[in-house]
């Protein structure tokens, strides 16, 4: 029987590709890659292995954070509109799969990518350009746009028809929610990017912090999905969470800072990062007020603990022009890196 490894994100483009190959009576293994910058949550992983169970195929989790982190910090190929390094992301997964293509034995690899998706990786020209720099020349195979690109090694040795392939291209999701009930698939995730790299806030986070610390860690980009963020200093930043479940998490993340809360009051925790002097804790605590049911009061107590010490401040909650001034925040869109892909013809 033929085999096929197959990058299986878990959203609509890729199961239909899958099953699309599976029709034909192909064993597929299927690849999950996880990064610092997808979903990671577990009902994401529960839906990609109910849909594998469901319909006869195997998935194997890969963690790529570490050579990910890489990449985007320094893509080879530049960014996209954000900070998404979309042509060094395929050329790594394609590697990846190469890699455990020639371990189990099997014959091609399968994306679910469609033509004209997306207009950084997804044009024609990319494709080919990103299968050579992968050393994947003629064995990946596009099935929901394969009738509309090069006949793949797969196809010429007759392991699976091109007859049985599609022509999709574009950014309609029509034809794919059409083909998922042809196929009876009922439950899949709703369109979206997935990426937090191609999220506007997020990228214009991510570029604030790889300014001023790149050599940032996971804990450091934890971070950058949740609570408000202030640039106080190129060496110090403030995150202050805004529910409960944020506060949490903060707190999870603080070996590496400061901590501040109002007690007596609800309160959001906030956190002090980097070079933290008696003027950054002012400001911080003077923030933390600001947010908490205290924010209406002249001055506040604000408790603060920093390593095993504990201490009280009492300021007056911030301004207005402070909370403008500091906050790390898009107010306008962002605008695309001065780093440009190469020519790809």
């Amino acid at each position: 029987m033929a085999k096929a490894v197959a990058l299986f994100s878990g959203g609509l483009d890729s199961t239909l590709a899958i099953l699309t190959v599976l029709r034909q009576g192909i064993e597929v293994k299927a690849l999950k890659f996880l990064t610092q910058f997808g979903c990671e949550a577990p009902a994401c992983s529960k839906n990609i292995f109910s849909v594998a169970e469901m319909f006869g195929f195997e998935v194997r989790i890969v963690n790529l954070s570490d050579k990910f982190l890489g990449i985007v910090k320094n893509p080879r190929f530049g960014y996209g509109r954000n900070v998404n390094p979309c042509i060094d992301c395929r050329i790594l997964m394609l590697k990846e799969a190469k890699i455990f293509m020639k371990e189990i034995g099997t014959d091609f690899i399968i994306t679910g990518e469609v033509l004209g998706q997306r207009p950084m990786s997804q044009r024609k020209d990319t494709f080919y350009f990103i299968d050579k720099e992968a050393g994947v020349t003629d064995y990946v195979l596009r099935p929901l746009s394969a009738k509309l690109l090069k006949v793949t090694a797969p196809e010429a040795r007759g392991i699976i028809s091109r007859d049985t392939l599609y022509d999709l291209r574009g950014r309609s999701r029509k034809p794919q929610i059409a083909l998922a009930r042809e196929f009876g698939l009922a439950d899949y995730p709703a369109p979206a990017g997935g990426c937090l790299l191609t999220e506007p806030n997020y990228a214009h986070r991510l570029k604030d912090l790889l300014t001023y610390n790149p050599d940032s860690d996971f804990k450091d980009l934890n971070l950058l999905k949740i609570g408000r963020h202030f640039r106080l200093s190129p060496s110090c930043k403030i995150i202050v969470g805004r529910n409960r479940a944020e506060n949490e998490k903060i707190w999870s993340l603080s070996v590496k800072g400061c901590l501040l809360k109002v007690e007596g009051y609800g309160s959001p925790t906030t956190l002090v990062v980097g070079e933290i002097t008696d003027e950054a804790l002012r400001v911080a605590a003077s923030i933390c007020a600001r947010y908490s049911d205290a924010k209406n009061l002249s001055d506040v107590e604000v408790a603060v603990i920093y390593g095993d010490n504990k201490f009280k401040l009492r300021v007056s909650p911030a301004g207005n022009e402070i909370i403008e001034a500091l906050r790390i925040e898009l107010k306008s869109p962002i605008t695309q890196i001065q780093r440009k892909p190469p020519c790809l013809l």
